[in-house]
């Protein structure tokens, strides 16, 4: 033994090659733009983050598909993003922490690779009155909210609603109009007669909606609620659990998408103000694989 740390150097489960603890970005992705409120949280809490950020926009949304589906693409692009030297992995996408986590925690272990529905599920579960999810209508299929809540607290009663119109909005830009209010309205109803006065917003496209719903909740006349962003209860746990996070220095963001990137460039300035990042292509290619033109983890 020669007295190291044997955390601080570890051979890459996909490539082989050893990689330093302080090394390498975090690996952050998700169906579209929801994904940035996770990116945006980690890079208040430590500016001097390296980020890489994958938006499978060719599958957006991934809230009505299949749940098999959904686990592949997730497993897919986590396999990409370790390959790429990522030092640990966000699966920033409420329906891939149910349906792919366990599985991609196991094969790239030792990766360190967090999910959205933990963090979440811990700050909510000691509420006494009925606990509200605003989630795709995957997440909902999966119980995993539920699942968790009552794993921790056996008479929690948790009402999960699908909410198929938000990501679409979010997509679209439409956050304080009168058509995600109007959705709001029509899915916090449900919230409202269960007497809930905590929402998960179980996806991380809503946050961007919080304007929206506060006004729905207005408008229905609900009492105080409050809107439990799981980004920030995930941070949390990652300054607990996950050595050598940055505070200091200029944040360092590579940008890509399966989708057009042209789009998400404009999408990206609006829901990630202040960092300069540029987006590339990256492509889905024969036998579920990811490909990009230049190394991924070269962040800027």
């Amino acid at each position: 033994m020669d007295g190291s740390d044997p955390r601080a150097r570890r051979e890459h489960p996909c490539r082989g090659a050893p990689v330093t603890q302080d090394s390498g970005p975090i690996g952050v992705f998700d169906s579209g733009v929801g994904g940035l409120t996770v990116a945006a949280e980690i890079l208040r809490r430590f500016p001097g983050e390296q980020i890489l950020y994958l938006a499978d926009q060719a599958h957006v949304p991934y809230g009505g598909r299949p749940l098999r589906e959904i686990q592949g693409f997730a497993v897919s692009i986590s396999r990409f993003l370790a390959e790429s030297g990522c030092r640990a992995l966000v699966m920033a996408c409420n329906i891939s922490s149910a349906v792919a986590l366990e599985r991609v925690a196991r094969d790239l272990a030792p990766l360190p690779v967090r999910g959205m529905i933990a963090a979440a599920a811990r700050c909510a579960a000691a509420e006494s009155a009925p606990i509200g999810v605003l989630a795709t209508e995957g997440t909902v299929r999966s119980g995993a909210y539920t699942a968790q809540i009552t794993t921790l607290n056996a008479r929690a009663r948790v009402i999960e609603i699908a909410c198929p119109r938000f990501v679409p909005l979010v997509q679209a830009g439409e956050l304080d109009t009168p058509a995600p209010r109007e959705a709001a309205r029509e899915r916090l109803q449900h919230l409202a007669r269960a007497g809930c006065r905590v929402a998960i917003l179980g996806c991380t496209h809503y946050p961007f909606l919080l304007p929206a719903l506060r006004r729905a909740a207005a408008d229905l006349e609900m009492p105080p609620v409050e809107w439990l962003d799981p980004a920030r209860a995930l941070v949390d746990e990652m300054t607990l659990t996950l050595p050598g996070l940055r505070a200091c220095g200029r944040p360092r963001v590579r940008l890509l998408t399966t989708g057009r990137p042209d789009a998400f460039a404009a999408q990206a300035a609006r829901f990630l103000p202040g960092v300069e990042a540029g987006v590339e292509p990256a492509a889905w290619v024969s036998g579920g694989r990811i490909e990009t033109r230049a190394p991924a983890a070269a962040c800027r």
